[in-house]
């Protein structure tokens, strides 16, 4: 294969991986309609998580599930801080 030959394969490849990246990047940014710091309150403690996603729920959801992960020991434990209090929810970005 010819020098300039590789040069063209790699631009190709590079644009095209480029293309990728902005089409992952433009997605993502698209479905983090809401954002919420949600804070927990378990076993005396509280701590506060900050989620984004594309529905009311799952960003509920994710924050309340990763607060509860470092105050509660073990799957019985989370599920229980999960279940525990209602959550305090702060909307940072809602459409």
């Amino acid at each position: 294969m010819r020098q300039g030959g590789r040069s063209k394969a790699w631009l190709l490849g590079a644009l095209v991986a480029l293309a990728l990246l902005s089409l992952l990047i433009f997605s993502s940014l698209n479905l983090a309609k809401y954002k919420a710091e949600v804070c927990v309150t378990f076993n005396g403690m509280t701590q506060c998580r900050t989620a984004a996603g594309a529905t009311e729920e799952y960003v509920i959801r994710a924050a309340t599930s990763d607060a509860c992960s470092t105050m509660a020991s073990g799957v019985t434990q989370s599920m229980a801080c999960e279940q525990a209090s209602a959550p305090v929810i702060h909307w940072i970005r809602r459409p």
